[in-house]
């Protein structure tokens, strides 16, 4: 069964693209940005909460600050046989994997890592291939991030 869209009209879009820019803007601020009272903000910030619209609030980090400037995205394609839900496991236990994508077509997996120099992003790859499943290899290291984030669609 597929969940049905929410029914969302101009300004909780724009209430969302608001909290996308910068999630501890008050309440009063969006009421003021959008012409409605702070309570009647938080009720749309609330029911766009409920309806899953809303997924939770996150903190931008600077990663160069924290030892890890590095940001590479490794392709992963695995054995033919290799079930889609098996392919999250062969990140498990390497906190420099960010994030997971599994995808359609080729490559079968999308790879978020963050390390510290070239010789650790070498060994998590390497650690990526020593799953046996995986059957090839690509990183493409990220020289800028223009966007981060994204605005909310409509």
């Amino acid at each position: 069964m597929v969940d049905r869209q929410p029914d969302l009209d101009g300004t909780d879009h724009e209430i969302l693209e608001l909290l996308r820019a910068d999630a501890r803007r008050t309440l009063a601020d969006i009421g003021g940005r959008v012409s409605l009272s702070a309570p009647a903000v938080k009720r749309r910030v609330a029911r766009l909460e409920r309806l899953g619209v809303i997924t939770g609030y996150t903190a931008e980090i600077d990663h160069a600050k924290l030892g890890r400037p590095i940001e590479a995205f490794t392709e992963l394609r695995f054995a033919g046989d290799t079930k889609v839900a098996d392919i999250k496991g062969v990140a498990t236990g390497l906190p420099e994997v960010q994030a997971l994508y599994t995808t359609a077509g080729d490559p079968d997996a999308l790879v978020r890592i963050r390390v510290r120099d070239l010789a650790d992003l070498t060994r998590v790859i390497d650690q990526l291939r020593r799953s046996g499943r995986v059957t090839h290899t690509k990183t493409l290291m990220v020289l800028d991030t223009l966007a981060p984030g994204s605005p909310v669609g409509r």
